[in-house]
């Protein structure tokens, strides 16, 4: 029998993290995202590797 749900990843992402940030920021990401269109995860994993890696 086949198991259902989504399939196992081997580097899956089990942890969260939640922030406050000002409307202004908010906004700022929100269109920083929808010009590269990419979702505001995205553009907050990638600024947090980069600077986790410098």
């Amino acid at each position: 029998m086949m198991t259902m749900g989504r399939p196992k990843v081997a580097n899956a992402k089990s942890k969260s993290v939640t922030i406050r940030i000002t409307e202004e920021a908010h906004k700022k990401l929100s269109e920083y995202a929808a010009e590269h269109k990419t979702t505001m995860t995205d553009v907050i994993l990638q600024s947090l590797e980069k600077l986790l890696s410098s």
